[in-house]
């Protein structure tokens, strides 16, 4: 927004006006809403990387904008974040093994010799192979990308793992492996999930609870399968209008199509 006056201050935007939500572990919340509704803003204040003017965000009830910057260093290996891009969140110029072991490596305190053991655990876990380590991200497609990126964000076994849009940039192919992967770590692992998403299709899949984000604030929240058929908000529904229905082909009388 242009000031007001040349040499007055900048007026202030709220991208978030009264958000409050709670996550129980090993659940997932989807964060729904267009592109402008305060989503990314929120994934930014979640994962500590923005602080809020107001409120706090509490993992196992510490607020994270409140603690030390060394325990907040800390404080991060319990959650990382899985990015949209899959190609774009890869160092090209970095190995596997590099790119995996980045959180660890910034933790300072974890040897060598257990970040490779780690690595290729986490590697394994999604699918991917030892040998891998020693690749590069060009030498692999587009879900074994996203594959790597959330062998990165295991990798410091987390209590809590932010997902912003991490199918969007995926075909349609393969999207439905990437979550159906999300669905079994989260068995194994015990893994929250918030997943940030325009996609209702996506949340449905993947999300316990959904809530609706619109010009920074939640205007509706509650289980996929209740909101997705029974929603009350006008933007809500607004959004559930917008997605495409499959029809089944037409049949002629005979009984054939």
């Amino acid at each position: 927004m242009p000031r007001e006056k040349l040499f007055g201050p900048p007026p202030q935007v709220h991208a978030l006006n009264g958000v409050s939500f709670t996550i129980e572990a090993g659940r997932s919340l989807g964060v729904v809403g267009e592109s402008g509704s305060g989503k990314s803003t929120l994934a930014r204040l979640v994962m500590a990387l923005d602080k809020p003017t107001q409120g706090s965000v509490r993992l196992d009830g510490r607020d994270l904008h409140a603690l030390p910057h060394e325990d907040l260093r800390r404080a991060r290996r319990d959650f990382q974040m899985v990015f949209q891009d899959p190609y774009g969140s890869l160092d090209p110029r970095q190995t596997v093994q590099r790119i995996v072991c980045e959180p660890l490596s910034a933790q300072g305190d974890v040897s060598r010799d257990e970040q490779h053991r780690r690595a290729a655990e986490v590697l394994e876990a999604v699918g991917l192979r030892r040998a891998d380590l020693g690749k590069y991200p060009h030498e692999f497609s587009g879900g074994q990308r996203q594959r790597i990126a959330i062998a990165r964000a295991l990798i410091t076994r987390p209590r809590l793992i932010v997902a912003d849009e991490p199918v969007s940039a995926l075909d349609v192919s393969v999207q439905a492996q990437v979550l159906n992967l999300m669905q079994d770590l989260q068995a194994e692992f015990g893994i929250t999930y918030m997943l940030i998403s325009h996609d209702l299709a996506v949340v449905h899949h993947l999300c316990d609870d959904v809530a609706v984000l619109w010009q920074g604030r939640i205007v509706e929240q509650g289980p996929p399968e209740r909101l997705f058929s029974a929603a009350e908000h006008p933007y809500t529904q607004t959004l559930l209008a917008a997605v495409p229905e499959a029809e089944p082909p037409s049949r002629t009388r005979n009984g054939k199509g």
